[in-house]
Formats: structure tokens, sequence, C-alpha cells
């Protein structure tokens, strides 16, 4: 045999292997800094990540929801950073690929290759690229007409973080901080539909916590389309004790024909379900102080988005601050009055930096108190666990999420409270761990509900698994 056809003797098997296994070998075995019996729960996270990658982004379940979902996304990418800085940054920019001309960023990026009937509202509901024409929605993609937390540039500026020489080589922070800035300029101008300078949501989706108990006196104006008329995809794989009934799926239905019917234009939708909610504005609020890092990084000046986040921190607690019970609330711009609930999106603007510390102290009694101390888990319940409409296994009525730990864990770092933080870190990750990485948890006995091998919680795991009370990579306010 001539020595040029001579097999290699000694090579190695993974050689052998195929490019992809080798790349996801190698995201497994890559070091980190966590003790070694972490070393499980961090291979767990990260195949579920692997699997749940489509090759352009991560679908936050492979039976419940099969496309791209917004925020998942952002909160995916934060995760992925640990694995691969290059896979996280192309997390974001496939959803910021599919952003409208008017800026926003919709709630969902359809993948064509699923099944119409896989999801609904599908992409023959929404009609995104022929009803939402006017407000710029994209020609060549199928997508929502609604939209998610605005977590992108706090999630785009910790991939940043995670490897700013491959950042900086890739042009990363330099492609997505217009669109980000576009994302930011529509919510608070084609948003602030009170008119005080605080965005508004106008459909249950769009704060993320799609059947709080916080939407129900607004939702109650609205005339619900009837269930014979469309076919709820979400009973295929979920219990129907763990998600909305047909009666408010009515009624989100019906929002949304509305919307897409009036073109998906803000300022011509008759609105009959409008709301500003302390969560979506604290996530802006954070995500502007993302973005003056971001600038500065590129040699822009920084300064007015500082000075955005804090008239908004002004805002928020001038409108949506309860002294009495000490958490934020929703307002309702039917009456303007606030909505008499206590629910997790009140204490998620625990996240802010610029928060007076008379209420940091009041929303960590509050995170202590009898209304959201759950007897099973360190997650925090998503509603009032005394409250009048709290059930332990639906969706967002009262079941403790991974994702709002996350919020209100870096909240708790943030104001320098790291004893709490800590307790909460190491009951999110025994959690995820016992679960399989679940959607939620029944805050009563801790039991795992809602879809398994979510991708959030995964993510987020890979996270505080690398997570530090004193990380210099963080950004600073």
């Amino acid at each position: 045999m001539p020595p040029h056809r001579r097999p290699r003797r000694g090579r190695p098997l993974r050689s052998r292997l195929p490019p992809e296994v080798r790349r996801v070998n190698t995201l497994l075995d890559r070091p980190v800094p966590a003790a070694a019996a972490a070393l499980t729960l961090r291979r767990g996270a990260a195949r579920v990540l692997l699997d749940n990658w489509t090759g352009s982004s991560t679908v936050p379940s492979r039976t419940l929801y099969p496309h791209q979902w917004s925020w998942d996304s952002a909160f995916i990418a934060i995760g992925l950073r640990h694995l691969s800085a290059r896979r996280a940054q192309q997390e974001l920019e496939s959803l910021l690929a599919a952003q409208w001309a008017d800026g926003r960023v919709p709630h969902i990026v359809f993948n064509d290759a699923v099944p119409a009937d896989a999801y609904f509202p599908s992409p023959d509901f929404w009609r995104s690229s022929r009803a939402g024409g006017a407000a710029g929605a994209p020609a060549n993609r199928e997508t929502s007409g609604i939209v998610q937390p605005p977590v992108h540039a706090l999630a785009a500026w910790l991939v940043h973080c995670a490897d700013p020489a491959e950042s900086r080589r890739r042009g990363f922070l330099a492609r997505v901080h217009p669109r980000l800035v576009a994302w930011h300029d529509y919510l608070l101008t084609r948003r602030d539909l009170g008119g005080d300078g605080l965005v508004s949501v106008v459909h249950p989706w769009e704060p993320g916590m799609d059947n709080s108990p916080a939407w129900d006196r607004a939702l109650g104006r609205v005339e619900p389309t009837a269930p014979d008329t469309f076919r709820r995809a979400d009973l295929d794989h979920g219990q129907p004790a763990d998600r909305p009934t047909d009666l408010d799926y009515g009624r989100y239905v019906r929002l949304a024909t509305d919307y897409r019917d009036a073109g998906y234009d803000d300022r011509a939708a008759d609105h009959r379900f409008a709301v500003e909610d302390p969560a979506f504005n604290a996530l802006l609020v954070v995500s502007e102080l993302a973005l003056a890092e971001t600038a500065r990084e590129l040699g822009l000046p920084g300064a007015p988005h500082t000075e955005r986040a804090d008239r908004l921190t002004r805002r928020l607690v001038d409108r949506l601050w309860d002294d009495t019970t000490g958490v934020f609330r929703v307002r309702d711009l039917h009456d303007r009055s606030l909505v008499d609930e206590r629910s997790i999106t009140g204490l998620v603007p625990l996240i802010i930096p610029g928060l007076p510390p008379e209420i940091v102290q009041r929303l960590s009694r509050a995170l202590h108190g009898p209304h959201f101390t759950s007897p099973a888990t360190r997650l925090i319940p998503s509603y009032d666990l005394t409250g009048h409409a709290f059930a332990p296994h639906r969706y967002w009525r009262g079941p403790a999420w991974f994702n709002t730990a996350w919020l209100i864990e870096r909240g708790l770092r943030t104001h320098g409270l790291h004893g709490d933080a800590a307790r909460l870190r190491q009951g999110f990750l025994a959690d995820a761990g016992r679960t399989g990485f679940a959607e939620y948890l029944d805050p009563l006995s801790g039991e795992a509900r809602g879809a398994r091998h979510f991708s959030w919680t995964a993510a987020l795991t890979l996270d505080l698994l690398c997570a530090d009370d004193a990380d210099p990579k963080e950004p600073r306010p």
C-alpha cells in the first residue's frame, strides 16, 4: 500500500465523528466554574438546549411550543453564552431578523417546516405578511403581531460579555444595536397608550404571564370568540387543568383577531385590553441600561439610554407602586386604576438597580411574607398564595416559574441581598435538576408541571451554575 494510503494509526476516535457530534461533545465537555457535583446538572441542561436547537434558533419545547418565542430566546441566549458565545449570538440574531419595520419584535417567529396545525394561533391566523404590511411586517417571514417583554438588550450585552473578543470579531453588537434601539423606540412611542411615559401591553400574551389573575378585570370587558370556531393545539400536549380555560382562550383569540383586523396599528386599534405592567416596564429599564453599555462599547453616547432608564424608573414608582401592600401593581388604562391583585409581576421590578432603597426593603419583605413563600419550593409563586384566584396548577395563576425566579435572584444580587440570592439560586438549581428542567412547579407540592426539558429552565440553570455575587463581567449601572 502506498504511504499516502496507509491509515493513520492511533487516530483519536473523536476525530472520526461527524462535525456536528464533535461540536456537541465539545460544548458538553467545556470547562466551567462549577463544583464537580454540578457537572451532571450542567450536562443535562446543555443537552436540553442542544436537543431543542433547530439549526438557527431554539424552541422552548419540541411538543408544546415548536416555534421561536421572543423572550424565551433572550433567556436561552443568556444560558447559551456559557456553552457557545457564537450560538448565543445566533439565537438573538435569528429573532431580530424577523423584526418589523416599525421596530416591534414579534412574540413568535414561525418555522415554515412545522405543520400549520402544530400550534394555534398559526401563521394562517396572524397573517402577518398581509395584515401587517402597513406596519412593516416582513414579507418573507410569518410571525405573530404582538410582542413580549424586552429582555433582548440585556441578553445581548451579557452574550457580548461572555466572549468580548469573539463578539468584536463578528461585529455582533454593531449589528444588533440599531435593531434594539428601534425596538425600544417602538415601545416608548407607539405603546405609550396612557401618555404617561410607561409602556402598555394590549394582549395578555404580551407580558409573558399569559393567564395571570392580574388581567382578569380587563379581560372581563372582552366578548370571547366561540370555542367551536378554533382548535386549541395546546391541549394536545398539556393537561387541561394546567392550561387557560376555553372562556379565557376565546378572549385571547378575540383580542388578537381585532388587532389583526386593525392592521396591527397601535393607534387605530380599539384596545379593549390595555394595561401598564410592572415587570414589562422594569425589564425595559434594565435593557435600557444594557443599551447604554452597548453604546459605550461601540463608541456611542450611553447617556441617553441611562436617562431614559431613570425616567422610566421614576414613572414606574409614581404610577404602579402600591405603598399599602408593598408591591407594584398593574394599572388598567380603561379607568386608570390599580388592579387589586398581588402577582409575581409586582416583584420583578426588584431587578432595577436604581430602585429607591425603601422600596427594595418592602419588596424583600413581600418575598418572605405569606403571600409569596411557597411551602414546597424556594421559587416564587406567580400569584398570591392567599388570593381568591390562586390555582397551584393553572398557567400563571399560582405555579412557580424558573424565569421569574432568575429575574428576582438577579435583583437580589443587584441590591446586595446576597444571602437571599444564594438561597433562591440553590433552590432553583435543585428543583431544575429534580424535575428534568420542567416549565414550572406546583408551589404547594413541588410537583413538576407543564412541559419537561424546557429550554429557558435549562438555559437559566447554566447561568446560575456560573453565577457569582461579584461577577466582573456583569454590566454595571
